[in-house]
């Protein structure tokens, strides 16, 4: 029954860092198509998508752009995010999982 609860609770985690993930990059992309001027903020539909992204992705970008100043204009903060996520995702659930699964099964 636990090693269920834990795997379900590191399926969820791993579903939100990927969700992150596809936010900070639709929201890197919206902000080059506002850029460039392809779309604008007079759609409503596209205003209220580009408002949902900003809040969504702002708690993880604001410390990286406090950090990470921009280099020639281009803000590199999306880019490092999406390290840090790939990495945690990489390096630090599969162990956490491992050491979780251990712990409920008395290893």
């Amino acid at each position: 029954m636990a090693a269920g609860l834990i795997g379900f609770l590191f399926f969820i985690v791993t579903a939100l860092l990927k969700l992150m993930m596809f936010a900070i990059f639709a929201n890197a992309i919206l902000s080059w198509l506002f850029a460039f001027d392809v779309i604008n903020y007079r759609n409503r539909f596209v205003a209220q998508v580009a408002e949902f992204l900003d809040r969504f992705t702002t708690p993880i970008m604001a410390p990286l752009r406090r950090v990470i100043p921009p280099l020639g204009g281009i803000d590199l903060s999306p880019i490092v995010a999406l390290l840090i996520i790939q990495g945690i995702l990489g390096y630090l659930i599969p162990p956490a999982y491992v050491a979780a699964m251990g712990m409920v099964s008395g290893f």
